[in-house]
C-alpha cells in the first residue's frame, strides 16, 4: 500500500481557516513558532489570527490537517510567540516542516508581490483553479517567480576553490554560485560565473543536487566543475579574496550544514 506524502499541495481560493489549522505566519521575513519543551512547533490559526495583516492564502494539507500563509500585523504582540528567520530555523524544525515552510514563504512573497498587475496596474484576484492571480482588467497572469541560480564547487589536481564574498558576515568561505541569465543554459551560467568571478575557465560541468532557497524565491541548482586553464584574479566588487584548499585544510568557517553549499564542500571531502 502507498503511503500517503506528509504534504499535498491543494488549491482552493475560497477555503477559510479552521480554529486549528497551521499557519506560517510571516512578520517582515520571520516566522511565527511557539517555544515548547521539545523545541519549537508552529502555531495553529487561532493563536495567529489577531495578528492577521492580510487574507491567508491556502497551501494543502499537511497529514491532513489544513495549512495557509499569511501576511503578521508587526505592531501585534501574542504571548509565547518567536519571530525567527527561516535561516535561524534550520536543524531546529523538522525537514518536511522547514521545506513547507520555504514554500509558504515563496508563495506569501509572490501573492504580496502581485496584488496589482504589473502589466496594466488593476488589482488583481485569485485564479480559479490555480496558483495565480488574474488581472481581471487585461487578462495577465501572475504566477510565482522562481529565480534559478547555479552554485559550483570547482576543483583543480584535488584541491577545492572557496571564496569570501563582499556580502558574507565574518570570515566566511564558501563555494561561487550566481544567477542565470536571459538564454543561458545552467552549465553555460555556471563558466560565466566561474571565469567573471575569479578570473578562470572550467570545463566538465556535471550536475550534483538542487536545493529551493526562499531568499526570497530561488532555486539553487548545484554543479561540479574542472580547472581547465588560468590563475585566480577575483571580481573585487563581488570578491574579497578566493584560494584553493586541499580537504584537510578547510576553512573554519564554512556554510551550515543544511545548505546545498555545505553538501557540495562535504562531498567533496568524502571523495578524498
Amino acid at each position: 500500500m502507498l503511503v500517503p506524502e506528509p504534504f499535498q499541495p491543494r488549491i482552493d481560493h475560497t477555503l477559510v481557516p479552521e480554529p486549528d489549522a497551521l499557519l506560517f505566519g510571516f512578520c517582515e521575513g520571520r516566522l511565527a513558532v511557539l517555544g515548547i519543551v521539545e523545541g519549537l512547533e508552529l502555531p495553529g490559526f487561532d493563536k495567529l489570527q489577531p495578528a492577521l495583516a492580510g487574507h491567508p492564502v491556502y497551501l494543502g494539507t499537511l497529514d491532513g490537517r489544513d495549512c495557509f500563509v499569511a501576511a503578521l500585523d508587526a505592531g501585534a504582540e501574542l504571548a509565547g510567540v518567536q519571530l525567527l528567520g527561516l535561516r535561524e530555523l534550520f536543524g531546529r524544525l523538522p525537514d518536511h516542516l522547514m521545506a513547507l515552510a520555504g514554500r509558504a514563504s515563496q508563495t506569501l512573497e509572490w501573492s504580496l508581490a502581485h496584488v496589482y498587475c504589473g502589466r496594466c496596474g488593476n488589482r488583481t484576484d485569485p485564479a480559479p483553479g490555480e496558483l495565480a492571480r488574474l488581472c481581471p482588467a487585461c487578462g495577465a497572469l501572475h504566477f510565482p517567480r522562481i529565480t534559478p541560480a547555479v552554485i559550483m564547487r570547482v576543483e583543480r589536481a584535488g584541491r577545492i576553490l572557496l571564496a569570501r564574498n563582499r556580502n558574507f558576515r565574518g570570515p566566511f568561505h564558501s563555494v561561487l554560485a550566481g544567477f542565470v541569465e536571459p538564454g543561458e543554459t545552467l552549465e553555460e551560467a555556471v563558466v560565466r560565473e566561474v571565469r567573471e568571478e575569479v578570473g578562470i575557465d572550467v570545463g566538465g560541468v556535471r550536475y550534483f543536487a538542487s536545493q529551493a532557497w526562499p531568499f526570497p524565491s530561488q532555486l539553487m541548482v548545484g554543479f561540479t566543475a574542472e580547472w581547465r586553464s588560468g590563475e585566480i584574479v577575483i571580481e573585487q566588487s563581488e570578491i574579497l579574496e578566493a584560494a584553493w584548499f586541499g580537504p584537510d585544510e578547510l576553512p573554519e568557517h564554512l556554510p551550515g550544514p543544511y545548505s546545498i553549499a555545505r553538501r557540495l564542500i562535504e562531498d567533496f571531502k568524502a571523495s578524498r
